[in-house]
Parts: structure tokens; C-alpha cells; sequence
């Protein structure tokens, strides 16, 4: 914003020029006594109805000179705006993220849990169906292990959409359904609710705390089996194996089990929740902490990565599908919105390597929907991107990219034959 000095000086020099701007469109008369006379013009000459935002344009330049005259003082404005954005900022950032005394975002915790005891019960007596939302990485990592254990007759899925409110919503897209297991927004297939909150609520006794994705449905009893995406991975992988197609296929086998936990105890802070630590962060201390853990340890595992195909050796596991939910929405997303700007993804050769091996599975790559992914962020998240302007994506995030060779099966290879020479 410039001075106010200068603003006044285009002020008035606006107002010596309106005279020059009147006698360029007054006609030219020959008879100096003669005023000219103001005429209507007829309906099909009169200008057309504005458009809405030239509508709101003008109510807020009356509203404007109402309050400060025709001189507006811009250090008034910008104190006042500053004032007034920093106050509803804060109140829907605490609603939206609530946060500890130092600024830093504490993520709640589930309130539905699924102990794997509890495994061959639920899956003898119960009706599942799963309730998902695209955008989402916790209830992305879902969708992946359910297309790789071969679930999806096994378990539906309804789709929600983010909602204006901040809230999951059911509706019909019209879209035309190619594939039975094309996975795009739908109505609401197993309760026929029109939210997901309404969905929580009908369950035995009624719910009042957080609806969030993604949550596992009992059709049959009528009530919630968890709303915690690592229980529920677990569970699709050794708890369905009779339903499942790919019942050989373990995503967590006896012998990696404690190399899984030592990753997830790595990857769950500081990567999965460090890049909301980073972009839900309230103060600059909050934030500068998170985004340097988040890239060290990126750091770390792009080491790790130059010698091992996946986080656990030679072998996917649900490690790996935790830390995929995220890289995949790194550059279009977190990199951006959630300033996590000290690199790209791109930039690392094993982890952008990495990313294009997991996503290049067979199934993995019809669970992504950018064009969701883009929408879920840029245009719901009101307190961190108030325009809704998407940016553009860079070409390492499109499909073609990520569809390029890998190379990675020859990782492993590669550091077994440096080791024996």
C-alpha cells in the first residue's frame, strides 16, 4: 500500500482531471446558451445488469466512503482489515486445528479403536462398508490396502465430499460409472444419510464428538467399528484374508513387524502429522520446529532409500503405505499450502523414485484423484487459502511422471554386488 500523501496527491489530481474526462463526452455545441438536456436512454441501450461480483464490488465502495469519506485513509484500512483477519483466523484455526499453549497443532485422537483381538469377531458377525473422503490421507491409505488385498466386494465404500462448512457430505455427481470399482463422490450407499455427521449420529446411543474420515460401518449392528486408519489397515490385511481376494499378500509379516513399528514411530510425527504441524502451525516458533523435523527426516529416508527399495528392505508393507498418502500429495499440496518449501519432492531422487515404484503398483494408482485431492485442500480450507485459487501443478506431480520408469527393483541389487566385490 502506498502513502497516504501520495494517495491524496492522486486524489486530487483525479479531481482535476474529471472536468478534461466530462468535455470529451459532452456533445459539441455551437450555441453557448444552450444546456444540453439529460436524456434516458431507451431499454435496449441501457447497460446490461451487472454482474454479482461488480454488484459486491460497488456495495463494498459505498460502504467504504460511508465510513471514511471519499479519501480513504489506506494505514486505517490495512490496521483495521489486519485486526479483524487476524481475530477470525484464530477463531476458525482453534476450530479447525486446535492447538497446544506454544502454537504447535495437536491432532485429536480417535475415539473408535479396533484392537486386533477383536479381529476374528468383527469380521465373523459383522456388515462392513467403509466411509472415505478422496482428499483425505488417513482414509487414503484404506482405499490402498483395500484394492491390494482384493476387498472391494468384500467391503463397499461410500465416497463423501468435503462440504463448505468443513464437513463431510453425500451427493450424487452424475458421473458416468465406468468401472464397479471406480471410486468417485457417491450418495450415501449403506445408511443413506446426508452427511457424514448424520451417519455417526444414528449409531446405538447417538455421537457428538468429531466425524471424520475414514470410518469402518457395521450395516448390520448399526454402529461405528473404528475411525482409526492404522487399525483399519491392519485389519484389512490379516482380518479379512477368508473374503479377500489377495489373501496371500501380507503388508505385515511376522518377521518385519518391529521394523514396521520403528518406522511408524518415525514416519507418524514427523512426516504424516509434521506436514499439518507445519500448516496448521499458530505461531512462527511452531512452525519453524516442525518444518525443520519434517525435512530432516525426509533427509533421513532419502538416505535409507539409496540402499533399500521400500522403508523395510525388499518387501511393501503398511509402513509404506502410511508414508505414500503423503509423499503423493507433497509438491501439489502440503509443499504450497502448507509451506512446507524448504524442498520438493522432486528434489529427492530415491524418495521421487520411490514414490513412482508404489504408485505404479498394480491398484495403487486408481486410489488417487488429483483433481479431489486439489478441490479437498485448496477450496475447504478457508483459514489458509481464503481466494479458493488452486495453483498449477508441476509436471513431476501429473500422471505421466509419476508413470515414468522407476528403476528401483535394481536398488538392493545394486548395493548386493558393491558388497561382494
Amino acid at each position: 500500500f502506498r502513502s497516504s500523501s501520495l494517495f491524496s496527491r492522486r486524489t486530487e489530481q483525479r479531481k482535476e482531471e474529471t472536468p478534461a474526462m466530462a468535455n470529451c463526452f459532452a456533445p459539441q455545441l455551437t450555441i453557448p446558451s444552450f444546456t444540453p438536456r439529460r436524456v434516458s436512454p431507451r431499454m435496449s441501450h441501457q447497460s446490461p445488469k451487472p454482474s454479482t461480483s461488480t454488484t459486491t464490488t460497488s456495495i463494498f465502495t459505498s460502504a467504504t466512503k460511508l465510513l471514511w469519506g471519499p479519501s480513504l485513509p489506506p494505514g486505517l484500512l490495512v490496521t483495521t482489515a489486519r485486526t479483524a483477519w487476524t481475530t477470525v483466523w484464530q477463531l476458525m484455526m482453534t476450530q479447525l486445528a486446535p492447538s497446544d499453549s506454544s502454537g504447535s497443532y495437536t491432532r485429536p485422537t480417535s475415539k473408535f479403536r479396533l484392537d486386533p483381538t477383536q479381529f476374528p469377531s468383527v469380521a465373523a458377525s459383522s456388515e462392513l462398508h467403509l466411509y472415505v473422503g478422496l482428499p483425505c490421507p488417513w482414509a487414503h491409505r484404506t482405499l490402498i490396502v483395500r484394492a491390494l488385498k482384493g476387498l472391494n466386494d468384500a467391503v463397499p465404500v461410500s465416497i463423501a465430499s468435503p462440504g463448505q462448512d468443513g464437513s463431510w457430505e453425500f451427493k450424487d455427481n452424475n458421473i458416468p460409472i465406468k468401472d464397479k470399482d471406480q471410486l468417485i463422490p457417491s450418495l450415501d450407499k449403506a445408511n443413506r444419510c446426508r452427511n457424514l455427521k448424520e451417519v455417526y449420529k444414528s449409531r446405538s446411543g447417538g455421537y457428538e464428538g468429531r466425524c471424520t474420515v475414514p470410518m469402518l460401518w457395521d450395516s448390520r449392528k448399526k454402529d461405528v467399528v473404528c475411525n482409526e486408519s492404522y487399525d483399519i489397515i491392519e485389519f484389512f490385511n490379516s482380518g479379512l484374508n477368508e473374503v479377500a481376494r489377495n489373501a496371500d499378500l501380507d503388508l505385515s509379516p511376522p518377521e518385519l513387524k518391529e521394523k514396521i513399528q520403528d518406522w511408524n514411530q518415525i514416519v507418524y510425527p514427523k512426516v504424516n502429522n509434521g506436514v499439518y504441524r507445519c500448516g496448521f502451525a499458530q505461531s512462527q516458533e511452531a512452525y519453524d520446529g516442525a518444518v525443520n523435523e519434517l525435512f530432516s527426516t525426509l533427509d533421513e529416508i532419502e538416505d535409507h532409500l539409496g540402499s533399500n527399495r521400500y522403508l523395510c528392505g525388499e518387501r511393501l508393507t503398511l509402513a509404506d503405505v502410511c508414508l505414500f498418502t503423503t509423499l503423493i500429495r507433497f509438491d501439489p499440496v502440503y509443499n504450497i499450502l502448507f509451506k512446507c518449501t524448504k524442498k520438493k519432492l522432486v528434489e529427492y531422487p530415491n524418495l521421487y523414485g520411490y514414490l513412482r515404484d508404489i504408485y505404479q503398483i498394480p491398484g495403487v494408482a486408481a486410489t488417487c484423484d488429483f483433481p479431489a485431492i486439489m478441490d479437498g485442500y485448496y477450496k475447504t480450507l478457508f483459514p489458509l487459502n481464503a481466494s479458493g485459487i488452486q495453483p498449477a501443478i508441476s509436471s513431476s506431480g501429473d500422471q505421466d511422471s509419476l508413470l515414468r520408469p522407476h528403476c528401483r527393483e535394481f536398488v538392493s541389487k545394486a548395493v548386493e554386488a558393491q558388497l561382494t566385490v
